[in-house]
């Protein structure tokens, strides 16, 4: 058989960050898989004329994306795993296949199995072979698994948090893969050093605006740059999910082992041995003290994060506790200012309201219909001042008489102005804008006179003794005692092709 000039490159992927404390569910309807021609169009450097497009061929099977949630459905994911495996196998009885990029987060959970990267990578690795290379690009906030670092031959992640260089990563990941398919076979494959480290943080206490984190990943690209090296990596990883693969892992990826090790364990002694500067990326309080603060305060906006029903980084979305403080709050109907809450998702209290209209006065009840653990659903009485149908969602703003409230069909994330002022609120000039989110996205940051993060409750609660983790590895920073951990005593090695494992 004769192979094509360029190397075939498959695409495919299920990736999704998933709360193990939360009581919702992703199903595969919700990752909304995008299939052949799709799955390319969705990135512009392997889109028609982008800029890895004529490197090779590109076959897209099946990427499938949600913002985060809860777990996903085990059927569900038997589904999707399926249709990704027998795309893969058509691809492969047309022609050998040389690459796979493997297009997922890292943080996905799926009812009933751990790691379920490491799980679908092997599954993956089956069906393309064993000279069949495979990349990924992924989440700095997912995990790598001992499997998945094993069964992936070239592994890179985000740089920073917020995660502005999102793009970059994905197709660093695939050109990547392409520089290593222009090798001749036998020294493609590089090695890998890979090393779990305790420490299980949220994102919000390690986001590279501030220290320790700036200078900890401003050293990534510095080790990158070593001649061997090929790429470098820190996962702080993601502590909502109750996993034993949960924990930060530091990787290099190189042709020089030795060099790849040592860097490895430099970086990874570092991140130890600065684990007690971490902290929140902003000031922090109860709801209450938070409010209290943002009341006094002589600047607008200022910015609450609802930090424990996040939807970005899974929580379900639709926990009233906030909401419903926020509306018997004395202090705020008597301070005489104005709060802006985004938002709460209630498919029956859109449609009624949308259906009411602008300009009608409403009495609702949202909320709590997925997590009702911490409150229950809240009475909402107001005008109804904008209804604004799209694509796939309906949002309303509901004004009672100290809190406009937007009430969503479909959770969704508020991080940008327009999602405000589409909706005809001015977040600029509202006294309070408090939003389901953890660390300020860029945006609203800039926009932010003042901010504090609230230590809400919900699946992504920042207070991580309150979560319960009973199946992570112990002992764990900052959960445990760690005084007699070592570090380094999980890191391990995968030669790759042509490492020289003496070096």
């Amino acid at each position: 058989m004769t192979r094509p000039a360029r190397p075939r490159v498959a695409v495919c992927g299920i990736s999704l960050e998933a709360s193990t404390f939360s009581p919702a569910l992703t199903t595969a309807a919700m990752l909304a898989p995008r299939r052949g021609r799709e799955v390319l169009d969705a990135w512009d450097f392997w889109r028609e004329g982008g800029s890895l497009a004529d490197r090779a061929e590109w076959i897209g099977v099946l990427q499938a994306r949600s913002i985060a949630g809860g777990a996903i459905p085990a059927d569900d994911h038997a589904t999707l795993k399926a249709e990704i495996l027998e795309g893969l196998r058509a691809a492969v009885a047309a022609a050998p296949l040389d690459g796979v990029v493997l297009d997922i987060h890292g943080a996905a959970s799926v009812v009933g199995l751990d790691d379920m990267e490491g799980d679908l990578a092997l599954a993956v690795r089956a069906v393309v072979g064993p000279d069949c290379l495979i990349s990924s690009g992924m989440d700095l906030h997912g995990n790598v698994s001992r499997t998945l670092a094993e069964t992936v031959d070239l592994l890179t992640t985000y740089r920073t948090a917020p995660h502005v260089d999102w793009q970059e990563t994905k197709e660093r990941a695939a050109r990547n893969l392409l520089d290593r398919l222009a090798l001749p076979p036998g020294r493609r494959r590089p090695a890998k050093a890979w090393v779990p480290v305790p420490i299980l943080l949220p994102g919000e206490m390690t986001s590279t605006r501030q220290e320790p984190a700036t200078s900890l990943y401003a050293r990534v690209p510095e080790v990158e740059a070593l001649d061997g090296v090929l790429d470098a990596g820190i996962w702080i990883g993601y502590p909502w999910a109750d996993e034993p693969r949960n924990c930060a892992v530091v990787m290099v990826v190189g042709d020089d082992a030795g060099l790849a090790e040592r860097e490895a364990a430099s970086l990874a002694s570092e991140l130890w041995r600065r684990r007690e500067e971490f902290g929140f990326v902003a000031p922090t309080g109860t709801l209450h003290e938070v409010l209290e603060r943002a009341l006094a305060s002589d600047v607008a906006p200022y910015f609450v994060s609802d930090s424990g029903d996040n939807p970005t980084a899974g929580g379900a979305g639709d926990v009233t506790w906030t909401l419903a403080e926020l509306l018997r709050s004395e202090a705020l109907a008597g301070s005489g200012k104005r709060a802006i809450y985004a938002s709460i998702p209630d498919a029956v209290g859109a449609l009624a309201a949308a259906e009411a209209g602008v300009g009608a006065h409403v009495r609702l009840t949202v909320g709590a219909r997925i997590d009702a653990r911490h409150a229950p659903p809240v009475e909402l009485a107001g005008e109804v001042v904008a209804v604004v149908p799209g694509e796939d969602n309906l949002e309303v703003v509901v004004r009672t008489p100290s809190v406009d409230v937007v009430v969503t069909r479909r959770r969704r994330p508020y991080h940008l102005e327009s999602d405000f002022t589409r909706l005809g609120l001015d977040p600029r000039s509202a006294d309070v804008v408090v939003v389901k989110i953890g660390y300020l996205e860029p945006e609203l940051f800039d926009m932010a006179a003042d901010w504090m993060l609230a230590l809400t409750p919900g699946g992504v609660d920042q207070d991580l003794a309150r979560l319960g983790h009973r199946r992570v590895r112990r002992p764990v920073f900052p959960l445990d005692d760690v005084s007699g951990v070592d570090p380094l005593a999980g890191a391990m090695l995968f030669p790759g092709d042509t490492a020289d494992t003496d070096a």
